[in-house]
């Protein structure tokens, strides 16, 4: 019996502070570390992984489409939806940092669900040309394109707390999505629901990020028979695949072959939000790390596989039954493994040197 771990956010970013999980107690965590075979590949995205997971090696990936398809409660159908593309259409907050112009996104709780019903209504009477925009949560929105897009747009986690400058859309479509980008921001910023949000001391809702552009033309294959995860790409990949999905839940993923997809980690990494994320370690280490190597220590499982996306490169892990034999390897703690990844410190010229 086997299972496959992936863990975005598990690497705390490697360009800021070392040591970020300093002095908490994660024996699990630090043995599996310690006790299996690590590997350290270049950097591949977190949705690229799990689509590479699910035998999905296209380019663009249909992202929108997948997403809508794994949300908790299944999103109405219409009659002309066929095999029309979706694009994820997210409420965002830009904001200058300096001379940047910083995207942020919305926490779960921070868009009402009135709140989010008028402003799609707005967008729905204002850019009917482009396609039909419709609301999973308060803050995950879509787009049912009225033509295919052959654009290329980023991920909204590769844009979050960076100069959108850099993740502007590309490709033949370019143009029109970045006139249609400045065009919403101008309807939403004048909405009347970012104007009292704005007046109560809260962030507008004054941008959209569009993403996941792609039409599903090869069906992904479930890795394992049951897929556990919370989040609803994930949930897509497998649904789209048949695969038979659950909650995260470890006595549960100890029962049989199970792909395990655990973000909790990822939305505090992406914001440098330290307490949050050390508080989901914790909590992964009483829920995951240390059910998963007890485990493995009394053979209840024969194999995990940990794949942990980073903001550099990935971390793989394959620990065995056997492996706590090796009485000559030692627990390993994750800031020393942090540290070792991260990149060496640039060296200072001296008098003598000439600057490049």
């Amino acid at each position: 019996m086997q299972i496959h771990l992936v863990l975005p956010g598990l690497l705390w970013p490697s360009a800021t502070l070392l040591g970020p999980a300093a002095d908490l107690a994660l024996p699990g965590l630090h043995q599996l570390l310690g006790f299996g075979q690590r590997q350290i590949t270049d950097f591949e995205p977190f949705d690229r992984q799990i689509a590479r997971l699910f035998g999905l090696d296209t380019d663009p990936l249909p992202l929108g489409t997948l997403r809508r398809l794994g949300e908790p409660a299944t999103m109405p159908a219409t009659d002309e939806d066929g095999d029309g593309e979706w694009l994820c259409a997210d409420p965002v907050n830009l904001s200058f940092a300096r001379e940047h112009l910083l995207l942020g996104e919305f926490p779960a709780n921070d868009i009402s669900a009135a709140e989010a019903d008028e402003l799609i209504a707005a967008l729905n009477e204002n850019f009917a040309d482009i396609g039909r925009f419709e609301a999973s949560t308060p803050t995950r929105w879509y787009v049912r394109l009225a033509q295919p897009t052959r654009a290329k747009l980023y991920p909204l986690h590769d844009v979050v707390g960076r100069p959108i400058k850099h993740f502007l859309p590309e490709g033949d479509d370019a143009r029109l999505w970045q006139r249609t980008l400045n065009e919403v921001q101008i309807v939403l910023h004048n909405h009347p629901v970012s104007q009292a949000r704005e007046a109560a001391g809260r962030r507008p809702v004054n941008s959209l990020w569009f993403w996941g552009a792609g039409q599903m033309e090869i069906a992904p294959r479930t890795p394992m028979a049951t897929v556990q995860a919370s989040d609803p790409v994930s949930i897509g990949f497998a649904r789209a695949a048949g695969a038979q999905t659950s909650a995260p839940d470890a006595t549960q993923a100890l029962a049989q072959d199970t792909l395990v997809v655990l973000d909790t980690l990822l939305r505090p990494s992406l914001q440098l939000d330290l307490d949050t994320w050390r508080r989901g370690l914790v909590a992964l280490e009483r829920d995951w790390f240390g059910p998963l190597a007890q485990a493995l220590r009394s053979g209840q499982l024969q194999q995990l596989t940990l794949s942990a996306p980073g903001d550099r490169s990935t971390l793989q892990l394959r620990a065995g039954a056997r492996d706590h034999w090796r009485f000559w390897r030692k627990p390993l703690t994750l800031d020393a493994l942090l540290k070792s990844m991260a990149p060496p410190p640039a060296v200072q010229p001296t008098p003598d040197q000439p600057t490049q």
